[in-house]
């Protein structure tokens, strides 16, 4: 087991997500595929002298999309410009970001699928033709008029790709998937953020934190902020395999990396609904939680472990989950819906 201090550090004023995120695609750890489809993409753009081809990324939250979009801006060179589906809420709002682009420029839209449809037919000939298209005036008098606009990148992000309409995807040059970080890659995200910070660690504590991070770095990092506040008001600031584990028990997160809100999904499924099958909107009401947190955040980590099961009529618990739970698995599987999925519309949503 060995102490490490670090070299270099945040810069004051900094919020401590900005002085973490990478700034190039070299320091990039994991998404390999990723990575490689992008370097490929931005040198030949660069040997071109032309704008990047447009990017969808897509793939569960936290994996870094957003911090993808600010390296190709870097990598490129150009400005970035970053916005929301949700907070552009009429085709004004988009014409007015939209004009306001220079050449090479790229504009980040998160939760692109969240667009609304007035707001999709203003970027389909943005992003095909470089062009946008007004109406002005009213019955026999109306003229169309288009206005060019320089060549820009469009990067979206999204979490539900089958919530993109088909014409808005194919508008997309490469679309990339992200996927879940192995232990390695985890080590190595919080590993880096412990030697910006210069806090001390131990290869175990690092290992702990990492163990638990759901596979996803943005959990990572939220892990070893509470680990380090944890350590310095409690165990002499150092990160170590006990310390990491005291405040990580104290975050009622398990060995797996299982929180609260994932635990009462399973017990909810196995206790209330005889282990399912049961609807995803009758889970939600018995923990009293969206249906999309549920779907978006407790899911695929559920999936990925092997506990959960999403069947035509619903949810179901493996022996996996009985078993991590310590709840008696009595060998079958239900054979008929539960009585709450019976009402439920979309019960395999």
């Amino acid at each position: 087991m060995t102490e490490r201090s670090i070299a270099p550090q945040a810069q004051p004023g900094d919020s401590l997500d900005v002085a973490l995120r990478i700034k190039r695609l070299n320091e990039l750890y994991g998404q390999d595929k990723v990575r490689n489809n992008l370097e490929i993409l931005i040198e030949a753009a660069r040997q071109r002298n032309e704008s990047l081809d447009h990017i969808l990324l897509y793939g569960p939250p936290g994996l870094g999309k957003t911090t993808i979009a600010h390296i190709v801006a870097n990598e490129m060179d150009v400005n970035l410009k970053v916005t929301a589906g949700p907070a552009i809420e009429r085709a004004g709002d988009l014409a007015a970001i939209l004009t306001n682009m220079r050449k090479g420029d790229i504009l980040f839209i998160d939760e692109i699928h969240r667009l609304g449809r007035a707001v999709e037919e203003i970027l389909y000939p943005a992003m095909e033709d470089f062009a946008l298209d007004f109406v002005i005036g009213k019955g026999p008098s109306a003229r169309n008029i288009r206005l060019k606009l320089p060549r820009f990148t469009v990067i979206g992000a999204t979490t539900r790709l089958a919530l993109l309409t088909a014409p808005l995807r194919a508008r997309f040059g490469a679309i990339l998937r992200f996927d879940f970080y192995d232990q390695d890659a985890l080590e190595h995200i919080v590993r880096r953020a412990a030697e910006l910070t210069q806090v001390p660690y131990t290869d175990e504590g690092v290992r702990e934190i990492a163990r638990r991070a759901r596979g996803t770095p943005r959990v990572a990092l939220r892990l070893f902020r509470r680990v380090r506040d944890y350590a310095q008001v409690r165990a002499e600031g150092t990160i170590t395999q006990e310390v990491a584990g005291e405040a990580l028990a104290l975050l009622e997160i398990d060995s797996l990396g299982l929180d609260s809100l994932d635990r009462l999904v399973l017990r909810s499924i196995i206790e209330k609904f005889g282990g399912g099958p049961v609807g995803l909107e009758t889970i939600a009401a018995s923990v009293s939680e969206e249906s999309d947190t549920i779907m978006d955040v407790v899911e695929p980590y559920l999936l990925q472990l092997g506990f959960l099961e999403r069947t035509p009529r619903g949810r179901i618990a493996t022996p996996r989950a009985y078993e991590h739970l310590g709840i008696p698995y009595n060998g079958t599987q239900p054979n008929q819906p539960s009585q709450a999925s019976l009402f439920e519309d979309t019960p395999s949503d």
